[in-house]
């Protein structure tokens, strides 16, 4: 291919800590070169997962893969900032069960990263041959054909700190690291609570998340962008398509959708060679 995503590589190892946001725990990693895809390796022995749609177990709040009883929750942000510096090879070696939150966002990741990757050429892709389709509750995500790599994300909740955003991207000619990595993460008060119980959201603070109570956001400094919360819905949904193991050609659309629905319309664009193709390099 003469057009296409870069493909890059990282030339050598990057180290992050923080806290998980579900665990609360303390957390770390390191990311450093791969050879054959994505893959986190847990530093405490207990195996490796490699980063792939097949290996999604859980979608409630977070992206979790888990294999052959190895799990590591919360990636899509760091998979987001991969994505979009396109890298699709990189060894992450995780201290525990959780990724680092750090500021609630992908701009930590991106930014620290991108110091260290060097472009390889172009990328091998997953072209959208049919246009494909999932929908629960009101939400839907798809993947359309496109010469492109295309996100067009709409919101509505019923918040009024919050409402209708809608905001469109393409990643190969936007500027990521400006108008998509610092969006951070979101919750609303009223539902903090009852998601620790759950067992989510136990390191979740001002620090990194944005926090809504109705009409109002309740973090001191506001919001870093009018349509933050669109934009890290964004921001998740380059993550979770990082999961099809190489960048996705084709147009990202969807309605109120989180997780949940982004792997299933992975399942869903796999399920038949009659959906996509895949193209080399």
């Amino acid at each position: 291919m003469t057009d296409g995503p870069i493909r890059r590589h990282l030339s050598r190892e990057v180290a992050f800590t923080g806290v998980g946001v579900h665990t609360g725990a303390d957390a770390s990693c390191v990311v450093g070169p791969g050879a054959d895809g994505i893959v986190f390796a847990r530093s405490d022995g207990a195996g490796a997962v490699r980063a792939s749609w097949r290996n999604v177990v859980v979608t409630r709040l977070a992206t979790v893969l888990a294999a052959d009883g190895v799990e590591v929750r919360t990636v899509e942000h760091l998979m987001s900032a991969l994505a979009a510096l396109g890298i699709t090879d990189a060894v992450i070696r995780v201290d525990g069960p959780e990724v680092p939150i750090l500021d609630g966002s992908a701009a930590p990741f991106r930014t620290a990263l991108a110091e260290v990757a060097e472009p390889t050429g172009a990328a091998p892709v997953v072209k959208v041959l049919r246009a494909v389709s999932v929908a629960a509750k009101g939400a839907f995500a798809a993947l359309i054909p496109s010469t492109g790599r295309c996100f067009d994300v709409a919101i509505d909740f019923e918040d009024a700190a919050i409402g209708l955003q809608r905001v469109t991207f393409d990643l190969d000619r936007g500027d990521y690291a400006s108008e998509v990595a610092p969006a951070r993460t979101f919750g609303r008060v009223k539902d903090i609570d009852a998601m620790r119980r759950r067992g989510y959201g136990r390191g979740a603070s001002l620090a990194n998340a944005v926090a809504v109570d109705g009409s109002r956001v309740v973090n001191p400094e506001g919001l870093r962008m009018a349509d933050e919360f669109a934009r890290h819905k964004l921001l998740d949904a380059i993550g979770d398509m990082a999961l099809a193991e190489r960048p996705i050609l084709g147009l990202y659309r969807s309605h109120k959708a989180g997780h949940r629905l982004n792997y299933a319309l992975l399942r869903r664009l796999f399920a038949s060679r009659e959906n996509f193709q895949l193209l080399p390099n």
